[in-house]
């Protein structure tokens, strides 16, 4: 008998988050429900076919698949995809527990264990979870009896009259195995997954994992290192055994290391609720000081106004008082009632001067204060920037510098970086980037967050600068941007071709790699001889050799590295008519080259 309680967490799938059902092995020794694995490799599947689109994991209620998996269908894409018609089509599997492509082979989901030992355990704590509901026979009829013996061979439960009935005395089902009521029937011998006829016999060493005779005589196992299935159930168990014992012992360390662990939770909190504050009181600081800049920067646009407005007004009594019967003109009318010559002299001379004044601002109108306030605006930008940059910042983070030399820009970018400091590095980073536009007046810059120190940008735009910069993150602590890099792509799609190993190719005078995409001269005679007649102008010698892809039309990029060792390399687009004559009449292939 077996503790149930406490190993629920064993018995849970890391995909569906429920207890396993069907549970089969993976390569990397962790668990997964069978429908999981199919409903998984489906999802990834329909992630394929919509260009890798987040929504397209949301058909499947019972997964669900970390947005960390999501990311790597780009690589597994790249990685390579073998399709069946009738299985699910990926032979790379992301193992949800280990977050780590796991290459299932060639028979994909068919070449996998299903896990009878684990599966056991689970249906015991199912029945230990349901210990009071009953499970009935399969043959009583309605209503059913509850059953009392569950039949390994037969794979069915019977109550007492129905064992006998369909076991009777001195057959041969009188010897088939019988066990307590359950519903988890597994196969008395286990059958090896690649080659179904036989049972597994040895375990493989090297990959950890029951085999049959076949698979180590000319299988995938024959050069590995197996033993027998009783040696390797012996040693195994011994092992487990002892580690199990050796835990045990250790019981009170390990209760001490809870308690200890215990006590840093609630340091944990503690430590982040003090920081909580002191970071709840630096923004209020900046709360402060915006509240009085802004109270200053209203109080000042208020006075502002208050002083136009008086100008003004006193604009508008000036020019209320030249309307007629109004102020000046009305005071002028009354004046020129005056009969009394010297009187009248006395008044007007001076009132002639304020009528003159009067005249002239007609003439040429011009307010007494401005109606606008752009002397008024507050240019906050750079504060923006900064405080979009406001973060954890720590002395011991270095600033990641973009290392141009090993960046490229072709039809894809390599953003390549380094930190110069011997201080820990960052734990991811974040690269930004944007295209350059003179026309654009604010910049909208693009984010990815990055494991390593490079990173493959594609969907750039042909012949465009981009700027690119670079932040390192340790934890809540983030570093300073690194120094903005300006880039640009090509001024053409990228034609990428191979060389060509069979279109005239010279194998005794040029050695081309395996990948065939560098070539050199092999050394020896033929070289020195082509020497020899190259410098005396004689370029008939010369070892030609063409690229494996040929251009119809359109415009395209292309570029290669000469090594400074090399004595004479001429490069070119070379037609039809000159593949003809420098390979002796070879047959019609695609060109130019």
């Amino acid at each position: 008998k077996i503790a149930i309680k406490g190993i629920e967490r064993e018995l849970i799938c890391p995909a569906c988050k429920e207890l396993f059902t069907h549970p089969l092995i993976l390569p990397c020794q962790h668990n997964i429900c069978h429908k999981c694995v199919k409903e998984i490799l489906f999802a990834f599947e329909d992630s394929f076919a919509d260009g890798g689109s987040e929504s397209s994991n949301q058909s499947s209620p019972r997964i669900r698949i970390a947005a960390s998996s999501m990311d790597r269908i780009d690589r597994i894409n790249r990685s390579g995809i073998k399709r069946n018609s009738l299985t699910p089509r990926s032979t790379l599997f992301p193992c949800p527990s280990c977050q780590r492509d796991i290459d299932l082979g060639e028979r994909g989901i068919n070449g996998l264990f299903r896990n009878f030992t684990l599966e056991t355990i689970v249906e015991r704590y199912r029945q230990a979870a349901r210990a009071a509901i009953a499970i009935m026979c399969d043959f009583c009829k309605p209503p059913p009896q509850e059953s009392t013996k569950s039949c390994m061979d037969c794979s069915a439960s019977y109550c007492n009259e129905c064992f006998k009935i369909h076991h009777p005395w001195g057959t041969v089902k009188a010897q088939h195995e019988y066990v307590g009521p359950t519903t988890n029937f597994r196969p008395k011998i286990l059958m090896c997954p690649e080659h179904e006829m036989e049972r597994v016999n040895m375990y493989c060493e090297i990959c950890r994992r029951p085999v049959c005779h076949l698979c180590k005589l000319g299988g995938g196992h024959a050069n590995h290192r197996v033993t027998t299935m009783s040696t390797a159930y012996k040693t195994l168990k011994e092992k487990l055994s002892k580690d199990i014992e050796y835990l045990i012992s250790k019981e009170s360390q390990v209760k001490a290391h809870i308690t200890q662990l215990d006590l840093l939770l609630k340091e944990t909190e503690c430590n982040s609720e003090r920081a909580k504050q002191e970071a709840s009181q630096s923004f209020e600081k900046l709360y402060c000081v915006l509240e009085e800049k802004k109270s200053a920067a209203l109080r000042a646009i208020e006075t502002s106004k208050n002083i136009r407005f008086k100008k003004l007004q006193t604009q508008v009594e000036e020019y209320q008082g030249l309307l007629e019967n109004n102020g000046l003109v009305g005071y002028a009318q009354e004046v020129l009632k005056e009969t009394d010559p010297s009187c009248f002299v006395q008044t007007a001379k001076q009132l002639h001067v304020r009528i003159q004044k009067a005249t002239e601002s007609l003439k040429s109108f011009r307010p007494a204060a401005e109606t606008t306030f752009e002397d008024f605006v507050v240019d906050t930008a750079k504060q923006e920037d900064i405080l979009g940059d406001l973060s954890f910042h720590s002395n011991g983070l270095e600033i990641p510098e973009i290392n141009e030399e090993q960046s490229r820009m072709y039809n894809k970018a390599l953003i390549s970086w380094e930190c110069s400091g011997k201080t820990d590095s960052a734990d991811i980073y974040v690269l930004e980037y944007h295209k350059l536009n003179k026309e654009e007046e604010s910049v909208t810059w693009q984010k990815t967050e990055v494991c390593g120190k490079s990173k493959v940008l594609s969907d750039l735009d042909d012949d465009s600068s981009y700027a690119f910069r670079v932040q390192g993150y340790k934890g809540s602590i983030c570093s300073p941007w690194s120094r903005e890099v300006i880039m640009r792509t090509p001024p053409a799609p990228v034609f990428s071709f191979l060389f060509d190993d069979k279109c005239g190719y010279n194998n005794e005078h040029l050695q081309l790699n395996p990948r065939r995409t560098s070539v050199e001269s092999r050394a020896g005679f033929p070289l020195l001889l082509g020497s020899e007649r190259l410098q005396v102008g004689c370029f008939t010698t010369l070892d030609y050799i063409i690229g494996d892809t040929g251009i119809a039309k359109g415009k395209h990029f292309w570029a290669f590295n000469v090594e400074a060792y090399s004595y004479l390399v001429k490069v070119g687009v070379v037609p039809s008519s000159k593949i003809q004559k420098l390979f002796h009449n070879t047959p019609d292939v695609i060109s130019p080259r």
